[in-house]
């Protein structure tokens, strides 16, 4: 795939090349400046979310694919091969190169794969059985014990099942390079947190009720480089099982600092991803947060687990956070807040685009809040619960149900209804987009759509 960028290239080259017939010192001037060019292109294509998709929500973590043209009546053409995926998991499909992988697992937790299907044919290219544990912990009905996504690179693909083990595995031989089966924590209800890179590092959320804490490990070995225990007092008013939660971290760069955004069931660290150090902490919230945190314009955003109310119901709340500071700015940054009464956890991580949030709850409710000051932009009821966090491609918000419906909308501050499509069984997986496909993982199958 040249691409446009390529082209312009390539075309400057020959006008240059043909002008006023150079001498061969020039000549060799600009043709390195023409292959460091195109080399530099090649790198920066390899790192776009158009063009590969390594991780949870996407390289940016944002589940933005502003650049995709994706059919919005799905059917038969737009069906470029259909593949059927072995057990059970729930872990989203990342993307490199000509290589799609997803986990597996069986619904006892006895076995668990690591499956790669090629991207222009859907065919298995490897099947790999990571681990085989002799004990397993228990897990949600919803859950499964491949639900979190896996990070790839370019040789690399680091696959991850909570307390059940870690690994990276070799994306060419399907050779197992490393493995971790150290790392420990009471899921209570199975695992969920997937594995970010950043520079050097696999970095990893534990978060139980016995235990909870972040640790990094070497990309190349598998060994620790630093592992940081969250704060033990905001947790000691919380009942035991609202202890635990399945975030992913954030990973974002304010002002040129990078910092990791690990929001849990009682509060939000923002942590430096070289050493694991603290950098800022933002208290309150409770029981089992699911959603990752999410971001726009220099602003964190990210949903609390259920809040008991008192004499009032259940209910979750979003907060809107300025990043900049240190130690405990719970009193000085925080923008807005909004609870949202009567919603029970909230499964899904919304998707922000252009100042506006979409989002829908586990009561039925879609929304779009102003990114703002939380206020409510629209909101619909809707027949089933969509747990795959919903994507932004082309103009259009793309929700995705646990009864394998496709809904897709208008982007904006009208809720508008375009198409609904139907896939085969539930969708639990949040899909990746890129070169104009989106790869939808169901409960049985693993598709690529595409015009």
């Amino acid at each position: 795939m040249m691409g446009w960028r390529y082209e312009v290239v390539f075309h400057i080259f020959i006008l240059s090349w043909q002008d006023d017939e150079p001498t061969m010192k020039r000549k060799l001037t600009i043709l390195t400046g023409f292959i460091l060019f195109v080399l530099f292109l090649g790198v920066e294509n390899a790192d776009s979310q158009d063009v590969n998709w390594v991780r949870f929500r996407g390289n940016s973590q944002n589940g933005v694919a502003e650049n995709n043209k994706i059919p919005l009546v799905w059917g038969d053409n737009t069906i470029k091969w259909k593949t059927e995926i072995h057990d059970r998991g729930h872990s989203s499909p990342v993307v490199f190169d000509d290589q799609v992988w997803i986990t597996t697992a069986t619904s006892d937790g006895r076995e668990l794969y690591a499956v790669c299907a090629d991207f222009n044919t859907g065919r298995i290219i490897h099947d790999i059985k990571v681990f085989t544990p002799d004990d397993t912990q228990r897990k949600h009905s919803l859950n499964t014990y491949a639900t979190p996504t896996p990070c790839i690179e370019k040789g690399s693909v680091y696959v991850h099942y909570g307390s059940m083990g870690t690994a990276c595995i070799n994306t060419g031989t399907g050779k197992v390079l490393w493995q971790r089966t150290d790392l420990k924590c009471e899921h209570v209800q199975g695992p969920a947190s997937s594995p970010v890179l950043w520079k050097n590092l696999v970095i990893l959320h534990f978060e139980g009720t016995d235990v909870r804490y972040l640790i990094a490990l070497d990309k190349k070995t598998g060994t620790t480089v630093w592992r940081t225990d969250r704060p033990a007092e905001p947790y000691e008013s919380l009942t035991v099982i609202g202890r635990k939660a399945y975030v992913t971290p954030l990973l974002i760069s304010i002002k040129g600092r990078d910092m990791l955004i690990s929001n849990g069931s009682a509060i939000c660290v923002a942590y430096d991803p070289a050493n694991g150090r603290e950098i800022w902490s933002v208290t309150g919230g409770a029981e089992s947060t699911v959603s990752m945190p999410f971001t726009e314009d220099g602003i964190v955003y990210w949903y609390t687990g259920p809040v008991l109310g008192g004499d009032s119901p259940t209910y979750n709340e979003i907060l809107a956070v300025n990043p900049v500071g240190t130690g405990d700015i719970t009193g000085t940054n925080i923008i807005w807040r909004k609870q949202f009464p009567q919603s029970t956890n909230q499964m899904l991580t919304p998707v922000l685009k252009d100042g506006l949030i979409y989002t829908a709850d586990t009561r039925h409710k879609m929304m779009c809040l102003d990114a703002k000051n939380g206020d409510q932009v629209w909101s619909t009821n809707v027949k089933s619960n969509f747990n795959a966090s919903p994507l932004f491609i082309d103009g259009n918000i793309w929700f995705f149900s646990v009864r394998g419906e496709v809904l897709v909308l208008k982007a904006g501050r009208t809720h508008e209804l375009i198409n609904t499509n139907q896939l085969d069984s539930g969708i639990w997986a949040t899909p990746a987009v890129l070169r104009n496909s989106i790869i939808v993982r169901t409960e049985k199958y693993l598709y690529r759509i595409s015009n």
